[in-house]
């Protein structure tokens, strides 16, 4: 199931330069991660009525072509990995400019974590669904933790 997010740029969105700041890419994907977690009955109130949130391991992003200030900007998520009890995932973010054309390309690795104790968690049964239905990247993988 694709799940994408329409945003019109904000002026703060842009350097001197009139480039898009490269954090604002990695905000607007951020944004789309907890939309489709909220989606998929795993909102805010969820993370705090479980004590637990999402954190990232890694954060890489690849720039493609310039988003122009005024312009809208569609972000999806697609889903790259996932270990099988959910602990970890792998999420790529594109992000389109208002033509259409491929911007930016966001892959990001992150698992759960138990708020309390500062440690990965396996989360609840509540998250299969938002994985399941996913839209799969051509790559997918099973997360081996074993390794």
């Amino acid at each position: 199931m694709t799940f994408q997010v329409t945003f019109p740029t904000k002026w703060s969105d842009f350097d001197p330069n009139r480039h898009m700041r490269h954090t604002a890419y990695n905000e607007y994907a951020a944004e789309v991660r907890v939309r489709y977690f909220a989606k998929h009955n795993f909102s805010m109130a969820a993370f705090t009525k479980y004590n637990l949130g999402p954190i990232l391991f890694t954060e890489e992003t690849s720039f493609r072509k310039e988003v122009h200030a005024g312009e809208n900007i569609t972000v999806n998520i697609k889903l790259q990995g996932v270990s099988e009890n959910n602990e970890r995932w792998k999420i790529v973010h594109e992000i389109f400019n208002e033509a259409g054309t491929l911007s930016a390309v966001i892959k990001v690795y992150g698992a759960w974590i138990d708020l309390t104790k500062r440690k990965l968690c396996v989360p609840p049964v509540a998250t299969n669904e938002m994985f399941d239905f996913a839209e799969k990247t051509a790559d997918f993988e099973i997360i081996n933790l074993k390794k």
